[in-house]
């Protein structure tokens, strides 16, 4: 397993930080604060409550899930927020986020991957955690990026 789990972990980190970070990183520099805010109807949510809330995910999930930090997340707040948030400042939280997840995750005995932990009332092996993570945050990458591209009408250009 100690192979494969590296190479689990290495993955899941590149997929953090060197695929979905850089191209949430590019939709927000296309986009103005109020458009990072805008929402189509009550019901959905903003970019900047989809940052909020993978923040919010990534250190319950992995931070303090996986890691040794406490968990104090509410995420309810995360939905609620209504008020603006600067670009700058919710893409240097969640940056933030994912670079303490992969330090965690860097961290992490492949040989552990299949031991259980209790998550956010779900009871689930580390590796279910890693890939939840993972999925989740692509999901909401995806997003970001459909929001994007229908306030922007720009081509991303992420595959040359």
């Amino acid at each position: 397993m100690s192979e494969l789990g590296q190479a689990f972990i290495k993955r899941a980190q590149f997929h953090l930080a060197e695929d979905h970070l850089p191209k949430i990183d590019r939709s927000l520099k296309l986009l103005s604060d109020e458009q990072i805010w805008w929402r189509a109807n009550p019901e959905s949510n903003s970019i900047g409550n989809l940052l909020l809330h993978l923040s919010g995910n990534v250190r319950q999930w992995i931070i303090c899930g996986l890691g040794d930090a406490a968990d104090n997340r509410d995420r309810d707040s995360e939905f609620a927020q209504r008020e603006t948030i600067p670009r700058d400042t919710l893409f240097a939280r969640l940056k933030e986020t994912v670079s303490e997840a992969v330090a965690v995750l860097g961290r992490l005995d492949p040989e552990r991957l299949l031991e259980k932990r209790c998550i956010q009332g779900f009871d689930v092996s580390m590796l279910e955690a890693v890939l939840h993570v993972v999925e989740h945050f692509s999901m909401h990458t995806g997003q970001i990026i459909l929001l994007t591209k229908q306030l922007t009408a720009q081509d991303m250009r992420f595959f040359l």
